[in-house]
C-alpha cells in the first residue's frame, strides 16, 4: 500500500513539472526580429526540376543565396528581378 502511494506522489509530481516546463515554454516572449539591414530584398523563383515545385524567395541574407534544396536536389532559378 505504501509503495503506491509513493509511485501515485512521484507521478503527480512529475505530471506537475512537466506542466510547469509546458506553462514557461509557452510563455516566453518571441525573440525581436534581426536588425535591419541583416536581410535583404530579394525576388527569386525557384523550380523543382523533378516534380515541378516552385518557390518564390522574397528575403534572403545576401544577394545571391544558394538554391533551396527540394527532392534531395537543388532547385533551378527561374525568374529574377531587381528590386
Amino acid at each position: 500500500m505504501v509503495l503506491k502511494i509513493a509511485f501515485a506522489i512521484g507521478v503527480a509530481l512529475f505530471m506537475l513539472r512537466m506542466g510547469i516546463a509546458v506553462l514557461r515554454a509557452l510563455a516566453t516572449p518571441i525573440p525581436e526580429p534581426p536588425p535591419v539591414g541583416d536581410l535583404r530584398k530579394v525576388k527569386l523563383q525557384y523550380r523543382c526540376s523533378l516534380c515541378g515545385t516552385e518557390v518564390r524567395m522574397t528575403v534572403a541574407t545576401e544577394e545571391a543565396p544558394d538554391p533551396p534544396r527540394h527532392c534531395m536536389d537543388d532547385m533551378e532559378l527561374q525568374q529574377t528581378e531587381d528590386l
